[in-house]
């Protein structure tokens, strides 16, 4: 699809890069100096609502940027006019650190296969399964401390058990009052429709294998090997792209396209998330 649409004019970041074509992110500037108000903003996005929905499953990621965006309120008037799925705002930009690098997934499939193909079509097989331990209570000393009521939005354990039934987990309640929450299987990757037939790299293996509180094995219970979530984790950070962020910026992330962190700052930071379904 070609860029065609008079209420943006495309721009450039410092750490956009170029993946298989596509500009990542694709930055849309106003197209005139009068057109960066929030008026002139919405008024284009619902103008070319089925076009910019097109444009971020193309694209994976857009950031609005230049027009005056200034806070929450601001932010909720672009939300529903926005595609769902993950847009985020930045209020206040940190004097050093703090982006949200984001990560292309297909490309992590691609060079995972290249590397561990055998590995790769094993997991992909077998499935997956993770493990996570949540506490009796939160522990707000630990970043790793939240506690099983908040973890499932209830104090009632049978409503516990009920929301993660839903999720397709089982629960396990431990002496100590925490829980041990299991999920599977799972896939290793997925194929969205409308993304080229790109084979996603959809699970969070290197975020929980062998954590202090999580795990992630086969789905029958054979051992991922160290060396290949190593590499991966590795791959993620090389495949990674950010951009600092500057007031009034907006991003809107395809989630199912892309794996998306954020890096340390210093203070002040004030970056709001909004996930729609």
């Amino acid at each position: 699809m070609e860029f065609s649409c008079k209420d943006f004019k495309v721009g450039k970041c410092q750490g956009q890069k170029l993946v298989d074509g596509e500009s990542m992110p694709l930055v849309l500037q106003p197209p005139k100096a009068d057109k960066a108000d929030m008026e002139s903003l919405l008024l284009a996005l619902k103008t070319n609502k089925d076009w910019f929905e097109q444009l971020i499953i193309k694209n994976s990621a857009v950031l609005l940027r230049g027009f005056d965006v200034k806070n929450a309120q601001d932010f909720n008037d672009i939300i529903k006019e926005s595609p769902k799925t993950l847009l985020l705002f930045c209020e206040v930009p940190p004097p050093e650190g703090g982006e949200t690098p984001f990560v292309p997934s297909f490309r992590v499939t691609e060079r995972m296969l290249e590397e561990f193909p055998e590995a790769v079509e094993e997991m992909e097989a077998k499935g997956l399964q993770y493990s996570f331990t949540a506490l009796s209570k939160n522990d707000t000393s630990s970043m790793r401390g939240r506690g099983w009521e908040d973890t499932f939005g209830t104090s009632d354990r049978e409503e516990a058990e009920r929301r993660a039934e839903a999720l397709g987990m089982d629960l396990e309640w431990l002496p100590n009052g925490g829980v041990k929450a299991v999920l599977g299987p799972r896939s290793l990757t997925r194929v969205f429709d409308g993304r080229k037939g790109r084979r996603m790299w959809f699970n969070t293996v290197v975020g929980m294998h062998g954590k202090e509180i999580s795990s992630a094995s086969m789905a029958d219970g054979t051992e991922i090997p160290k060396n290949v979530v190593k590499r991966c984790g590795e791959i993620i950070e090389e495949e990674s792209i950010q951009f600092k962020w500057e007031k009034g910026d907006v991003a809107i992330f395809d989630n199912m396209a892309l794996l998306h962190g954020r890096r340390p700052s210093k203070p002040p930071r004030r970056v709001l998330v909004a996930t729609c379904k």
